[in-house]
């Protein structure tokens, strides 16, 4: 499944997005599922792509502040993509002294955020967060389809 996202596609032009109409029960459910399945994952977050919390698994931070800065690096991560021809953005990582952070296209609209300690093995990050990812995509593309409908 293709998973990057509209706004930076040039398809569609930027629209804000709800975030009650994307915050399903499934998402934080998807959150706290990776946290039992990953290792060394310190939080979660699910955003829309202008910087908005949808849904969050987080203790020690503050979630509207990680979503707008979500939005701000998936800017910059999205145009270095598209600037040295990589095609549409998909995932971002950074790494800093105390561990990782993490964010992955989550179908058209919304991303997904991790913060994992230093310790995380990456690999195993990367692919539960792939597939939850889809699964987010899934949930978030199709509670946008049902609210447009209405």
């Amino acid at each position: 499944m293709k998973r990057t996202l509209r706004q930076f596609t040039g398809r569609r032009p930027p629209i804000l997005i709800d975030p009650e109409v994307l915050a399903e029960p499934e998402v934080l459910t998807e959150l706290r599922g990776l946290r039992a399945r990953v290792p060394h994952l310190t939080g979660s977050l699910v955003a829309t792509i202008d910087g908005l919390v949808v849904a969050h698994d987080t203790t020690d931070l503050e979630p509207s502040g990680v979503a707008a800065l979500t939005a701000a690096a998936l800017g910059i991560g999205a145009r270095l993509a598209e600037a040295t021809g990589q095609g549409g953005f998909r995932e971002l990582l950074t790494r800093g002294d105390s561990g990782y952070t993490a964010t992955y296209a989550a179908g058209a609209f919304v991303v997904l955020t991790l913060l994992a300690g230093p310790d995380a093995n990456i690999g195993r990050l990367h692919l539960e967060a792939r597939r939850a990812g889809g699964r987010i995509a899934a949930i978030t593309d199709a509670a946008l389809e049902r609210h447009e409908r209405d």
